[in-house]
């Protein structure tokens, strides 16, 4: 039985998919912001203590391509139920291994919050598949706006519930489990399975291309950079920073706002994301992604004021958004319908793999090479990222070029 749910101008898929980004943003920011200091504080050996955190990115990659021919086999509404019950799971073993003091057992739980970032980040690409060319980056962005409200909240709701039970921390675990028993009955009762209408390149072709030629394709290149490094520059910096902040003599409170604000950041520009690339065309959108990207570490470089961690950080998610929303795009774009499992499964398992490496790295570069070094080796990264992208764009240039030369060519006959 699927409920039905009527919205002016919008695919009821769409706004379900953006309430499922809500309760996904809501539930790992719960974790962003407490798994660090729960794992110190159940951690047998102290340097052990951010492992908790790094295992949701290590099990998301993971899981990732597993998502992917998931959704292809038993189809989208199954899967995103599996991966929302995934997060339940995930969250009341957070909360026993809390309150049992079971350090093991509370990675396990983590894990789990780590499968369902897998499963949702299909989200996205399951509104684009729906969806014609022309409307592919206006769903894809108001999907990612679904988490705007929760990005703030998150935190706060951490906070109100980490002492609801008897052991601190563990009310907020018990939040996180009925986030994902909310996104089950969600998806459950709401969501529509089907096809959607996907690829706008031959699609009536039905026969699938070799992986070499989908990934050598311009399109393609520019996807993965603005998903892949935009990504793991992200990762890299948001998770160095509260620790560099504290490092540079300020508080753990200015830490977690630091991230809040960031938080913000990645999602708040989903509200306009859409409208901006259809007004000022996607190359631009990407271009001002890779701007906002490099203005972080040119900021965190000139100065260790705390002023300073959180316009960085701000930048860091508005630019991170743009790329994200637009190298998404990229990607919706880029395979044949009969390619599209294949094709998002890879594409993700590379975001989520270096994200998760990026992750996992980041505490110990922070220590070998400091702030400002750390910052400074962002950029080159992003400079990849930036020929990659205009290589795209010169190819777009060159394909628009020979069609008007085609049509001219057909009108003088």
């Amino acid at each position: 039985m699927t409920i039905e749910l009527k919205f002016p101008h919008l695919d009821q898929n769409t706004v379900v998919l953006a309430i499922g980004q809500a309760l996904f943003t809501a539930a790992i920011s719960v974790d962003l912001t407490l798994t660090g200091l729960t794992g110190y504080q159940l951690a047998p050996n102290k340097a052990l203590a951010t492992l908790p955190l790094a295992l949701i990115a290590v099990a998301g990659a993971i899981v990732t391509l597993l998502a992917s021919y998931l959704i292809d086999r038993v189809g989208r509404r199954a899967a995103f139920i599996i991966g929302s019950a995934a997060c339940a799971s995930g969250g009341a073993v957070s909360v026993w291994s809390v309150l049992h003091g079971n350090f093991w057992i509370f990675c396990l739980g983590t894990a789990g919050v780590g499968v369902f970032q897998a499963f949702s980040g299909f989200y996205r690409l399951a509104a684009a598949d729906a969806v014609r060319e022309e409307k592919k980056a206006a769903a894809i962005s108001f999907v990612l706006a679904g988490g705007v409200v929760a990005a703030i909240l998150g935190p706060v709701l951490a906070s109100w519930t980490k002492d609801i039970l008897p052991v601190m921390f563990a009310g907020s675990y018990l939040l996180v489990c009925g986030l994902g028993v909310a996104s089950i009955f969600l998806f459950a009762l709401a969501f529509k399975d089907g096809r959607g209408v996907a690829s706008t390149v031959q699609e009536n072709d039905t026969q699938p291309r070799a992986l070499a030629i989908v990934f050598s394709q311009p399109i393609s290149w520019a996807a993965l950079a603005n998903n892949v490094i935009g990504g793991a520059v992200m990762m890299l910096l948001m998770t160095a920073a509260p620790l560099a902040a504290v490092m540079s003599g300020h508080t753990v409170d200015d830490g977690a706002g630091m991230i809040q604000w960031h938080l913000v950041g990645m999602y708040a520009p989903s509200l306009f994301a859409g409208a901006l690339i259809k007004r000022f065309g996607l190359a631009r959108i990407l271009i001002a992604g890779m701007a906002l990207t490099a203005a972080c570490p040119i900021i965190a470089m000139s100065s260790l004021q705390v002023s300073a961690f959180y316009v960085a950080l701000l930048c860091l998610g508005v630019g991170w958004n743009f790329m994200f929303v637009g190298g998404t795009t990229l990607l919706a774009r880029s395979y044949l319908p009969v390619e599209r499992a294949k094709i998002q499964g890879i594409a993700e398992m590379l975001r989520a793999g270096v994200t998760a490496l990026t992750s996992l790295a980041a505490g110990p570069l922070l220590q070998w090479l400091g702030w400002k070094q750390l910052n400074l080796w962002s950029l080159p990264m992003l400079t990849i990222a930036a020929a990659m992208t205009l290589y795209w764009i010169r190819d777009e240039r060159r394909v628009l070029r020979q069609r008007v030369l085609d049509v001219r060519a057909f009108s003088n006959k």
